[in-house]
């Protein structure tokens, strides 16, 4: 991949194009519209106040850069209240579409499966239909997750055509929703003309994410505490990327389907390069170090849960038919991550370090 020529978001394309994003007061959501906002999209956000405290949404007053009161559109829009979400699409007639609104996480997801299915399988379902009901979509990119795979064991990278699958509810569920989205494009989307897309990030980490039950956010909150730090799974690899690596593929997914329409309607997966994997151990050294803390790690190894210890994703369909290549390796990921927690610290606001680093990351050159 070493010729590959990759290709930046089109200024042209996206200026004033109206984009509807679920999830958008997510961590991830938040981190996609500050990116859209710098392409000069008209965004309509649906999704629901934040449990954790604090919220990178809040902090950076993120509802500023959306569209939902010019609409007559509430803050937050529940994907699981149907007529919510139908009005939501009705009124804005979005042309771009991201489904990103989830239950996120796999622990929370072995503690209340029955919420997990019921956001991430039918508000799954009751976006496709929004989407169907208004048909005004020129692109659909739906976001599930590298657990989508099912996980025997192997060390290789999961390709695209491997088997789908999923043992603990949250992977079984963006399994469904993978199964669910191929369902309406071959029933319902490629009779109206409507190019749909899946994709499949890595571990995905940044600044501004204050979940719980994430590597790096409960890293950060023992650092703030002087805690220890306990590992459940500290040999685990996974493909961690920058959040701006995903988000940087979704708007790569999104040009193409409308320039391309059903030759892009499929999945792909967004990952690092796979030499870039890090243990869990690994990870959580490096972000003491670089946080500066003399916080300690201690390893609790007793399986609570089925998890899996070896996650590689092969992005090989991305970088070769959407010219998307990551620019980043897991470590500058991981610097880039801590720069954010430490500057906000010393008390600059999450809009300047939304602003400062969406500027940086877009001006490397590969």
């Amino acid at each position: 991949m070493e010729n590959m020529v990759a290709r930046s978001p089109d200024l042209n394309f996206w200026q004033s194009k109206k984009v509807l994003v679920t999830g958008h007061s997510g961590f991830k959501g938040a981190w996609l519209v500050q990116v859209l906002k710098s392409l000069s999209c008209e965004i309509v956000g649906c999704g629901l106040p934040l449990m954790s405290s604090p919220s990178v949404y809040e902090q950076s007053n993120t509802f500023s850069a959306v569209s939902n009161t010019k609409y007559g559109l509430p803050e937050f829009i529940d994907i699981n209240e149907i007529s919510a979400i139908h009005a939501a699409f009705h009124k804005f007639q979005p042309d771009i579409v991201f489904h990103l609104a989830a239950q996120p996480l796999v622990l929370e997801g072995y503690r209340n499966p029955v919420q997990t299915f019921q956001t991430n399988v039918l508000g799954t379902v009751n976006v496709l239909d929004a989407i169907r009901a208004t048909a005004s979509a020129q692109a659909v990119v739906i976001v599930t997750t590298d657990k989508v795979y099912q996980n025997e064991g192997g060390t290789l990278p999961y390709k695209e055509n491997d088997r789908l699958g999923g043992v603990d509810p949250y992977s079984a569920s963006k399994t469904c929703a993978e199964i669910i989205t191929a369902s309406y494009r071959e029933s319902f989307f490629q009779i109206l003309g409507i190019p749909i897309a899946t994709a499949r990030a890595g571990n995905v980490i940044g600044g501004g994410d204050w979940s719980v039950d994430r590597l790096i956010p409960d890293i950060i909150r023992a650092c703030n505490k002087c805690d220890d730090v306990t590992l459940r799974n500290p040999h685990a690899t996974r493909p961690w990327q920058h959040v701006l690596e995903a988000t940087w593929g979704y708007l790569r997914l999104a040009e193409c389907l409308c320039h391309g329409g059903e030759v892009y309607s499929q999945g792909y997966n967004f990952g690092p390069f796979e030499t870039h994997n890090m243990t869990v151990d690994e990870v959580t050294k490096l972000v003491l170090r670089l946080m500066g803390s003399n916080s300690q790690v201690k390893y609790d190894e007793v399986a609570q849960f089925n998890e899996a210890q070896v996650l590689s994703l092969d992005a090989s369909r991305a970088k070769n038919e959407l010219a998307w290549v990551p620019k980043l390796s897991a470590r500058q990921a991981i610097n880039l991550t801590c720069e954010w927690y430490r500057e906000q610290q010393k008390g600059l606001s999450s809009k300047t370090l939304f602003e400062n680093q969406i500027k940086e990351y877009f001006e490397i050159n590969l």
